[in-house]
């Protein structure tokens, strides 16, 4: 008999084991149990003085207690049928251009479907990629093709990895289940607001990429995708200028920053249109003062507290977007002489601040004139006015009590700022839209009166946040494919997913759409 216990609520003063508490609530022994899983957890901290974990648990026993189905917080658990792989039936094996989250579960599924698929990825694998973005980050030389936008992993591999997606798919458990099995900590699985931390990001990314291999897949690193042709069925690609492939089957998992290759592809005739997009700032506070915030007097005896927030303007939204508990704001450029935030942070999120994106939404009317690619154009501006402040590589920052009152900071005060290159205090107007400007500072108030605290003056604020999403959408069809027959756009640099999970999703539904052909 397997059961679902839902409703679990443990005070988190409580230290006594889930299980014991399980068998203790319900009467059961040990021998009765032949297995016992988490399926979800999470912190109700709605209550200050009373915040609990709440559970889901899953129990497996050795026979049927019927009379526990008459509680209303326990019913029958139907496990969820096994992935299937049906075997390759195409004569040509498939290419994936890009190894972040959407060519890794694409990849990892034609692999397992026997198609001996072909990965071609711009940067390095992890283990060079990691000395090459040190190497930015401490002497200030950037490698264009494998940085923290590029290489293997994607941008999500610098990140705090979070795992969390608003789109709704019972696929979603199988990507977590696959991040566990490849070198996650198990409460990915079932946490609320599960993350791996980009320091267990890097062995879950060699890890899948070891088993296709074992699986017959071929990677080509520091190769670059730049041209195709299409004559009857077949693909010709070309990488580096010279290094060709032949495929009937070629799936772009570019991710948001691949400018150079996504204009190449609307040169090229694939069909494209702009998007809705996202800008702004880093904002930091000392993690303490967030922990302290959302969970009072419980503080101390929890992990680091995160937050989610977003305010309605009368002209438009700003919300708070990749929050990073105890981590950094990272250097993010992908091209030279140009600034671009992002977060990280390692899975004990234990360094002294929070940082989190605070974005206001750009729509194609911001920017559009004649192009579907003049989005691309409007980042790339702001992020280079951001790079002309210094001219060093460090970022443009103002305190958020100064920033409110229209100054500009001298120096930092309680809250250090964590950018490695160091900021530069100035006027956001410099570097960003004035629209973008003025409805921050409206937003950051009305996030106070939801947060008390939110708008500490010492908070940092640093810049700029430009790549939360790509500002173009490569078209397709009901089949996935592009309007040239056999080029399928995935992932979040061809517009259909944002975040770690959703762009793995979109390239699994992609591998499996043409498994399934």
């Amino acid at each position: 008999m397997q059961i679902k216990i839902s409703n679990l609520k443990v005070p988190v003063t409580d230290k006594t084991d889930i299980g014991t508490l399980v068998e203790k609530k319900y009467q059961l022994n040990k021998s009765e149990i032949l297995s016992f899983k988490i399926l979800h957890s999470s912190i109700d901290a709605r209550k200050k003085n009373n915040i609990v974990f709440n559970y889901q648990v899953c129990l497996s026993l050795n026979q049927e207690k019927k009379h526990l189905l008459e509680d209303k917080d326990i019913e029958i658990y139907q496990e969820k049928a096994p992935m299937s792989y049906p075997t390759w039936k195409h004569s040509d094996r498939p290419i994936v251009v890009g190894f972040g989250p959407s060519g890794m579960f694409a990849a990892l599924y034609l692999a397992r479907c026997k198609a001996n698929p072909i990965i071609i990825e711009r940067g390095s694998k992890i283990e060079n990629r990691k000395k090459e973005l040190e190497n930015f980050l401490k002497n200030k030389v950037l490698d264009k093709n494998s940085n923290v936008q590029f290489g293997e992993g994607g941008a999500g591999t610098f990140s705090d990895g979070k795992l969390t997606t608003n789109v709704n798919n019972d696929l979603n458990s199988f990507i977590l289940q696959e991040f566990y099995l490849h070198g996650a900590s198990e409460d990915v699985t079932y946490s609320n607001t599960p993350h791996v931390g980009t320091d267990y990001l890097e062995i879950v990314v060699k890890n899948i990429r070891e088993e296709i291999i074992s699986l017959g897949g071929d990677f080509y690193f520091n190769t670059t995708f730049s041209d195709f042709e299409k004559k009857e069925e077949t693909i010709t690609i070309l990488c580096n200028n010279k290094l060709s492939f032949n495929t009937k089957h070629l799936l772009l998992c570019l991710g948001h920053s691949a400018r150079d290759t996504i204009e190449q592809l609307y040169l090229k005739g694939i069909r494209m249109e702009p998007k809705s997009f996202s800008m702004g700032l880093r904002i930091e506070h000392l993690q303490s003062s967030i922990n302290q915030m959302q969970y009072g007097q419980s503080a101390s005896i929890l992990p680091a507290a995160s937050y989610k927030g977003v305010v309605h303007l009368k002209e438009r939204s700003v919300y708070t977007f990749c929050m990073c508990p105890g981590g950094i704001v990272m250097a993010s450029a992908s091209e030279e002489n140009s600034i671009v935030t992002n977060g990280m942070s390692e899975k004990k999120r234990d360094k002294p601040n929070a940082n989190s994106a605070i974005l206001v939404g750009i729509n194609p009317t911001d920017y559009y004139v004649d192009n579907p690619l003049d989005g691309l154009k409007y980042q790339e501006k702001y992020e280079r006015l951001a790079f002309e402040i210094s001219k060093d590589y460090k970022a443009p920052a103002n305190l958020v009590g100064e920033f409110i009152d229209g100054k500009i900071a001298k120096k930092a005060r309680s809250v250090k700022p964590s950018y490695p290159h160091g900021v530069y205090f100035c006027d956001f107007n410099t570097c960003l839209p004035k629209f973008v400007v003025t409805s921050l500072r409206k937003a950051l108030p009305e996030f106070d009166k939801k947060m008390r605290g939110f708008c500490n003056p010492d908070a940092v604020l640093t810049g700029v946040e430009t790549r939360s999403s790509s500002p173009v959408r490569i078209l397709r069809n009901e089949q996935r494919q592009s309007n040239i027959v056999g080029i399928y756009p995935v992932g979040e640099g061809a517009g259909y997913a944002g975040g770690i999970v959703s762009s793995a999703l979109d390239g699994l539904k992609t591998a499996m759409a043409i498994c399934y052909e």
